[in-house]
């Protein structure tokens, strides 16, 4: 049987989080106060901001043969780690990490040099190529712990994130991951080091590097916390956790204190950027508690994930909305009810690798809603052979979350009250007790969100949401 370490926790940070100098040390304070509570902690680092975009950049230059474009991009990569470098340590362990960080971007240089000489940029490339981002921020902030007397101790996360060989968004392989958490991990936590090491990225079984994809840092952690059995997995970004809408949108929108693991899943896949929807998959196996919270205002409580819903007096815990989706209409009056004609359809979108957010049937046609326009064309042409096809872009998809939707009455005619003066495309509940959902244009999502978060976040349940902070703003 597995041994829980409820002291140990996992804290990831993304990449505002480790954006510079200033931000890393931030990150050490924020860290030093988990160990001074006796907490022994394993620390998880995004790339700086926008530096694995920059790599994307690199990596896509070289592979239209600009050489010149690419390493031109590199250059001023090297100085921005180097430049960092030297404001966050200094004496003989700059001189390590600066020595660290020429020789991971030697590397990198040869690595665009020799894409641009091939003329070809493959998937397992592009992976090796966007790994420098994490590969140097997690030395650098092993580092800045080290100066700051945390013992910190860089860990490569591609001897512990094992995976196959699905480049671009490899799967984790998890029993391989726990067995090298246990061997390169554990012994370090146990010896009283701070271990640090980048998220997103890992290697198959071959130890050729793979990532886990957009967003995967977060994945990285939960992955870590579930192979270590840890007692909390820490979310650090720049917010003060999960919020009951998109506060750009409205500006008096409520931190969520508490929320379920199913619930957030649905939030962060149907738009909220705050998590990645796998995060909490090892998470939610193992019951181990999932907090968000915000590294420029770590005394905020944040919002805590957990496997049990709270009880709220509120229908909805959260409003969330997912931009540039395509409906996709499916119709054959003569074949709809036929044997082996759904799954005709479905599997063309499975051939396609194109996944399918909200689906609606009629007498005569299947609607289904997706997020990626890639293979569009492709798609439609396929299903043109059985049906006709016609498609509408530029739609989103609104979806509220909350516990037992189903059994509150009425709730549905009050959603679509609050939005009566906007046009409804398609709806869905089915199975779902936690979410409603419904597609609209996008121009009027704001309008949407802002009428939905007055029905139904006016009088809020001082248990579930952080009333108080309104009340402060006020």
């Amino acid at each position: 049987m597995s041994v829980a370490r409820n002291d140990v926790v996992v804290m990831k940070f993304g990449g505002t989080s480790v954006e510079d100098a200033v931000a890393m040390n931030r990150t050490a304070a924020i860290v030093k106060g988990r160990r001074d509570r006796g907490l022994k902690a394993v620390v998880v680092v995004s790339a700086m901001a926008k530096v694995t975009d920059q790599l994307l950049a690199c990596a896509a230059a070289a592979g239209v043969d600009d050489r010149k474009g690419a390493i031109s991009l590199a250059v001023k990569l090297r100085e921005r780690h180097l430049d960092t470098a030297a404001r966050l340590v200094e004496g003989e362990r700059l001189t390590q990490l600066a020595s660290e960080l020429h020789v991971e971007f030697d590397a990198l240089d040869d690595l665009l040099r020799g894409i641009a000489a091939v003329g070809e940029l493959t998937p397992r490339t592009n992976d090796l190529v966007v790994s420098f981002g994490e590969r140097c921020s997690s030395r650098m902030v092993a580092a800045a712990f080290a100066q700051a007397g945390l013992r910190g101790t860089h860990v490569d996360a591609r001897t512990c994130i094992i995976t196959d060989d699905h480049y671009g968004k490899a799967a984790p392989i998890e029993p391989a991951i726990e067995a090298k958490l246990l061997e390169h991990v554990l012994p370090l936590i146990e010896a009283g080091l701070t271990p640090v090491m980048g998220g997103f990225i890992g290697s198959n079984e071959l130890g050729i590097t793979t990532t886990l994809g957009r967003g995967g840092s977060d994945y990285t952690a939960a992955l870590v916390g579930g192979g270590l059995h840890a007692g909390a997995i820490e979310i650090w970004t720049d917010v003060n956790g999960i919020m009951t809408t998109d506060p750009r949108i409205v500006p008096e929108a409520l931190r969520v204190k508490t929320i379920s693991f199913e619930e957030a899943a649905e939030l962060a896949y149907f738009g909220a950027k705050v998590l990645h929807p796998a995060t909490i998959l090892p998470a939610v196996q193992k019951s181990i508690p999932v907090y968000v919270l915000n590294s420029r205002n770590a005394e905020n409580e944040g919002t805590k994930i957990t496997a049990l819903m709270a009880k709220c007096k509120s229908p909805f815990k959260s409003i969330a909305a997912k931009k540039r989706l395509t409906i996709i209409d499916v119709v054959a009056s003569r074949m709809l009810m036929s044997h082996g004609y759904l799954k005709a359809v479905f599997d063309v979108f499975d051939k396609y690798h194109c996944a399918i957010d909200m689906v609606s049937t009629s007498e005569v046609s299947i609607s289904v809603t997706v997020d990626s326009n890639e293979r569009l064309p492709e798609i439609c042409a396929e299903l043109s052979k059985i049906a006709d096809v016609k498609y509408e872009s530029k739609k989103a998809l609104i979806c509220l979350v909350g516990e037992d939707i189903r059994g509150h009455n009425g709730i549905a005619g009050r959603v679509f009250s609050a939005v009566s003066h906007v046009n409804i495309r398609m709806i869905s509940q089915g199975a779902s007790e936690i979410n409603m959902s419904f597609m609209i244009d996008e121009e009027d999502v704001e309008e949407a969100v802002r009428s939905l978060h007055r029905a139904f976040f006016a009088d809020p349940d001082e248990a579930v949401f952080d009333v108080a902070a309104r009340l402060v703003q006020a």
